[in-house]
């Protein structure tokens, strides 16, 4: 690294927020998808004075600027793959402002997902976008992929949440801006925008308040065709569902040698339910769902009977990724989305294309609105097996849009899938995407590489032969 870099970052943040071994920088050159290089530094800054600081010493040195928040994502959203800084938001994660009345939080980036829950539940409220990582995802995270979870079917990802957002520009400056602003909604265009266009320094969110009641249920399948039918007949009845979740033999067999939740292991299909409201509304629409359920030959229907058992068939539902190390030292998760009444013809073609490349696969999903998560297992240190997952992986993705689907639910684009990116958007369109990337970043130095195809640009965009990054 330049010495005048450095001493540039150490005047702008003090020497404790700037590391450049490469012992401590071997932490940052990865996440939960996969590993890249080195970036040149890490830094950690603690207010948006710095991060703005920040900005305008790597604008100088001409160095890109990677913003990192639990490194929990999935598509490689978070590594430098063009070196770098990385701006890790480990110490700005506090809530800087809570308003109870107006159910407003104004939280750092870093700040957990979970803890802005348990800090608002002494005041009846809650956060509503779940992903399975919130008890390490932070919320600057979440905002970057636009994360949902299993009760986005009710609740709305991170943009329906999101009210107000402040971040630093290219030049450094800081900006505030309000998705009820007249004008152009730039909330809305940087939720979502993996870091490429900005860098958040501060997200205003809006809370949800607690249900009076909740309930949990468990109904068995022989097969996926049939719980999904029932999900399509739930919804199409009308009923207000907040979670409707589908795991496979493979992953409840997973989960309930690791959780022992109960779930039922001889099913084809375990489909998990949850109603919330007013205590007569829940148990209504519990009724009314088990009998769609029998109707649509559930083998089996338990409610949860206690808090207890309610959070441990969540807790195993979120632990589905860890609980295959069970089965196999890796895996490798796809996220994609289908239309709800075409789950069944998805997972037929996931478990096909999963024999065709002689790999085990197991299927979880959010079945509520067609998010699918189907985990692919292998061992790493075999090569065909990694080449097979990532021929799999695109294969499933490309599957998934001839069915109407698209490439991501809620993980984002990242590296990952930014070569299958012209499988969904026209030439035209890809090229107007960047054009506005271009208006808050003409030098590309906000998370380079990543969301585009690489070595695209907006004067001239062409629709490569699909690619796929290797797991």
């Amino acid at each position: 690294m330049q010495t005048a870099l450095r001493d540039a970052l150490i005047e702008a943040l003090g020497p404790e927020a700037v590391l450049t071994a490469p012992e401590d920088l071997a932490a940052y050159a990865f996440d939960a998808y996969t590993e890249d290089r080195l970036p040149a530094a890490a830094v950690l800054p603690e207010n948006s004075a710095q991060v703005a600081a920040l900005v305008r010493v790597a604008r100088k040195f001409g160095e890109p600027l990677v913003a990192r928040g639990a490194g929990t994502g999935l598509c490689g959203g978070a590594v430098p793959t063009s070196g770098g800084i990385v701006v890790s938001f480990a110490r700005m994660n506090r809530i800087l402002a809570f308003d109870a009345t107006d159910r407003r939080a104004l939280v750092q980036p870093g700040l957990v997902n979970l803890d802005l829950s348990k800090a608002a539940a002494a005041h009846g409220l809650f956060f509503g976008p779940d992903p399975s990582s919130q008890k390490t995802s932070t919320l600057g995270g979440n905002a970057a992929t636009n994360a949902g979870g299993p009760h986005a079917l009710s609740y709305g990802s991170m943009s329906a949440h999101v009210t107000a957002v402040e971040f630093v520009d290219a030049t450094g400056e800081i900006v505030c801006a309000r998705a009820d602003d007249a004008g152009y909604d730039l909330t809305g265009v940087l939720v979502g925008s993996e870091g490429t266009l900005a860098i958040l320094t501060a997200i205003e969110v809006r809370l949800l308040r607690l249900p009076r009641a909740v309930r949990v249920c468990v109904a068995a399948f022989g097969d996926i065709d049939a719980a999904s039918a029932c999900v399509s007949a739930i919804v199409a009845a009308g009923i207000a569902a907040t979670a409707l979740e589908i795991m496979d033999r493979t992953i409840v067999r997973a989960v309930e040698a690791h959780f022992h939740a109960g779930y039922p292991q001889d099913a084809g299909a375990v489909l998990l339910v949850e109603v919330a409201g007013e205590a007569s509304d829940v148990e209504a629409s519990e009724r009314a769902i088990a009998l769609l359920a029998r109707d649509h030959g559930a083998l089996t229907w338990r409610a949860a009977a206690s808090e207890r058992e309610r959070a441990a068939l969540w807790a195993a539902r979120k632990g589905a990724a860890g609980a295959l190390g069970r089965i196999a030292p890796n895996y490798y998760i796809q996220d994609a989305t289908v239309p709800r009444s075409r789950l069944p013809e998805a997972i037929r073609r996931v478990e096909a294309i999963a024999r065709e490349h002689d790999l085990p696969v197991g299927n979880v999903f959010h079945a509520g609105d067609g998010n699918l998560h189907p985990l692919l297992i292998f061992d790493r240190r075999e090569r065909r097996q990694v080449d097979a997952v990532g021929a799999a992986g695109h294969d499933i993705l490309a599957a998934c849009i001839g069915l109407g689907g698209t490439i991501s639910g809620e993980h984002g684009i990242g590296y990952e899938k930014r070569d299958t990116l012209p499988l969904v958007f026209s030439p035209g369109d890809i090229a107007t995407m960047l054009r506005l990337r271009d208006v808050f970043d003409p030098a590309q130095s906000f998370n380079p590489g990543k969301i585009f195809p690489q070595g695209t640009a907006c004067v001239e965009v062409v629709a490569p032969e699909p690619t796929f990054a290797r797991a």
